[in-house]
């Protein structure tokens, strides 16, 4: 590539270093340029020649910078975003791209007036169960969709260290932390909602946020998605239910680019992405003579370079990103909207 986008990353905790680190280090098409690191400063450890800058100020004033990932605090990401767009850079922001729709339009009406691109990163697309899921879909095989059930569970009942999650700021608790993975994945997949309903709880012990969520989204023709999230649930269920006129696709949430990343195998590495052996996913199909037919079905391996392809083509050729505002824009209105 000819082009290579300078780049900076607004944290270096588990985000920096798991999800954008080793991609902006990995492809061709980026030069990663920069941290902010406040105390510690480790990114020269794994980075050979990074910058590591004391404060996200410095590092938004770096000239050379053209492209910011802004992966601070869920309540700052509105704050961060703007700041960046106001000083001429790109920005990819971690999801939840703001706390609100309001917030949103307002990001994506000043990039247009900086003529700067702001991205949304929602690298759960390129995750192997969810492409499983796409390719079933897309092959017709299940016919008519009529049921759906997307689920992200945990079992974390202890408090969590990370304040802006469990504490009650803007765009806190888990439906702002698991909920735009699965409202991404549903909007991409089916389309905006006709209509929602959603149930929030709180249940672990001295918890200040919701950690557990259940939203409904209705479509055309009764048919429904069933999106829900525990940090409860000592035995997962099934990540991905589809039901059809012709068929079913049972899938567990089985992607290891999390783990593989933690373990510090590279996204070039041979084996990166790829599911291990008993993850397949199960098609049931009733033939035309009625009798079932079961298949397994093994998912193509996911990473996460997609998403920085995407990233890459919009900022240098203009290639409309895939994460679009309209749905982002969806995805916000249905967060911020009151339980039931």
């Amino acid at each position: 590539m000819s082009k290579r986008i300078s780049t900076g990353i607004l944290a270096y905790g588990m985000s920096g270093k798991v999800f954008h680190a080793p991609f902006v280090a990995a492809h061709d098409g980026f030069e990663f340029r920069a941290v902010v690191e406040r105390s510690k400063k480790q990114a020269a450890e794994d980075y050979e020649g990074i910058i590591s800058y004391d404060s996200i100020e410095e590092l938004i004033a770096d000239p050379a910078i053209e492209l910011v990932v802004v992966n601070t605090p869920n309540y700052l990401h509105y704050e961060h975003t703007r700041m960046a767009l106001l000083a001429g850079k790109h920005v990819l922001t971690e999801k939840p791209f703001a706390a609100t729709a309001a917030e949103a339009q307002e990001l994506f009406d000043l990039a247009r007036q900086q003529n700067r691109k702001v991205l949304v990163y929602h690298n759960r697309r390129w995750d192997s169960d969810f492409l499983a899921i796409k390719n079933v879909l897309d092959s017709g095989k299940i016919g008519t969709p009529i049921e759906a059930h997307f689920r992200y569970d945990r079992y974390r009942p202890a408090i969590g260290p990370k304040f802006f999650k469990e504490q009650p700021y803007e765009a806190s608790g888990l439906q702002y932390d698991l909920g735009p993975h699965l409202l991404d994945q549903a909007i991409t997949l089916f389309g905006a909602p006709l209509a929602f309903n959603k149930v929030l709880s709180a249940n672990r012990p001295g918890t200040a946020v919701d950690d557990y969520f259940h939203i409904q989204l209705r479509y055309e023709n009764n048919f429904c998605v069933f999106l829900t999230s525990s940090l409860l649930a000592a035995e997962p269920q099934a990540g991905f239910v589809l039901h059809g006129t012709r068929g079913s696709f049972i899938k567990n949430r089985t992607d290891v680019q999390e783990t593989q990343l933690l373990q510090h195998i590279k996204p070039t590495d041979p084996g990166y992405g790829i599911e291990g052996d008993g993850q397949d996913g199960q098609l049931t199909i009733i033939t035309e003579k009625g009798e079932k037919h079961t298949e397994r079905i093994k998912p193509q391996s996911g990473n996460y370079l997609g998403l920085f392809d995407a990233v890459y083509e919009a900022i240098v050729n203009n290639v409309p990103y895939p994460v679009q505002e309209e749905q982002v824009i969806e995805q916000l209105k249905i967060l911020e909207a009151p339980a039931d």
